[in-house]
């Protein structure tokens, strides 16, 4: 049985391949019911989701998070990377709570429904760590501040949303509501966001098997996958993450050389006395302040220390910071058990429960030690320089 198009369902051909496109909102029961709907009457060959396979997993299987390697997670730079797509978990999560409907309930409802009439499943997403990579590297310092503190912000903004609410948000993707600010001040990031995930879509849809083909997407990246529906797309540049750039790679390099060069001046031409109390700024500004952002993650005492110690050496060498070595020392400490893992799900939905699970704490103790040393350095050298005048 054939369906005529509505606001929310468009039908697309590509080749011999007939495709009824469906936008939803992520947390909306009036898209749950459509998305049964469609593949019911449809009876396509295959259903594809906005899914990559880690999220796959993730909204499918219950026990995931206790397979998460914190340790690895670390030693990969990827600490806030998973703490971003926790807190935007959080933010679907908080809305679906006050709807009564799991966030991604029209996802799982696609699969569900594509089992019961004999259709495959495609993934048709990119991976989500690529997309946050590929951000992250778009992204300078103060920007990535920005994005941590919008995200902070938004956990708190759920309390008055209403359904209808929801169904305008059928017009957005989630990932660009919340970045919006940031977007308007960094164009290339909704490129990467949005744009390249919109190529994306297009190409995993079209090249799906099967000859009738049900794609399920947030109503966000319908315009967009329509708009490319029979563009080329080279899918593996859209899968690479970029190597950093040359002026991020040289202040890496170059901050650290400064900063040896202004002590070694200092103990050359202003004498003993000088080339000490710059050293002394250099110490006492990194400790204190990566001291004061792993306080501030609520790190066991000990951890705490570390960060004291580890960030006047670490800020000298651009192959390990403080934050990594304060995360591995909290793991250490306090390794996250199964109930940590189990519980998870809920404490992700308040920002206290941030605090108070162990996963999400010691990716806290990552990033705000990281902020504070980095804090630290802009405020060393400028009083190192003073001494040295």
């Amino acid at each position: 049985m054939a369906m005529a198009n509505n606001d929310n369902t468009h039908r697309l051909t590509f080749e011999d391949k007939d495709v009824i496109l469906i936008g939803t909102a992520h947390v909306s029961r009036e898209s749950a019911e459509l998305v049964s709907k469609v593949i019911e009457e449809e009876n396509p060959d295959t259903v594809c989701v906005e899914l990559c396979q880690s999220r796959y997993q993730a909204i499918t299987q219950k026990n995931k998070w206790q397979d998460t390697d914190l340790i690895k997670v670390i030693k990969e730079k990827k600490a806030f990377l998973l703490l971003s797509n926790l807190m935007l978990a959080s933010f679907q999560k908080r809305i679906g709570e006050r709807l009564g409907i799991k966030p991604g309930e029209e996802m799982l409802r696609a699969i569900q429904v594509a089992e019961e009439v004999g259709a495959s499943v495609h993934l048709a997403d990119r991976d989500i760590r690529t997309t946050l990579s590929r951000a992250w590297r778009l992204m300078g310092f103060w920007a990535r501040i920005k994005l941590l503190v919008q995200l902070v912000a938004s956990m708190g903004e759920t309390d008055t949303i209403t359904e209808q609410d929801i169904e305008e948000m059928k017009k957005k993707d989630v990932l660009e509501a919340l970045l919006a600010e940031i977007g308007e001040v960094l164009p290339g990031l909704r490129r990467i966001l949005i744009d390249e995930r919109d190529q994306y879509l297009a190409y995993k849809i079209r090249t799906a098997p099967g000859e009738k083909i049900v794609a399920v997407v947030g109503a966000g990246h319908v315009p967009g996958i329509r708009k490319y529906w029979n563009d080329p797309v080279d899918v593996d540049t859209l899968e690479q993450i970029p190597p950093k750039g040359k002026l991020v790679t040289s202040l890496k390099w170059g901050v650290p050389a400064v900063v040896v060069g202004l002590i070694i001046l200092g103990f050359f031409f202003a004498g003993a006395s000088v080339g000490t109390h710059m050293i002394k700024w250099w110490v006492l500004a990194n400790g204190v302040l990566a001291g004061i952002g792993a306080v501030m993650a609520l790190a066991h005492p000990l951890t705490v220390v570390s960060a004291v110690v580890a960030a006047p050496l670490t800020s000298l060498n651009p192959m390990i910071a403080a934050g990594w070595v304060a995360g591995l020392v909290e793991v250490l400490l306090g390794k996250p058990k199964v109930k940590d893992f189990e519980r998870l799900p809920e404490d992700i939905s308040s920002i206290r429960g941030f605090w108070k699970n162990k996963i999400t704490r010691i990716l806290l103790v990552v990033i705000f030690t990281n902020l504070g040393s980095s804090l630290g350095t802009f405020v060393a050298i400028p009083m190192m320089i003073k001494v040295f005048a």
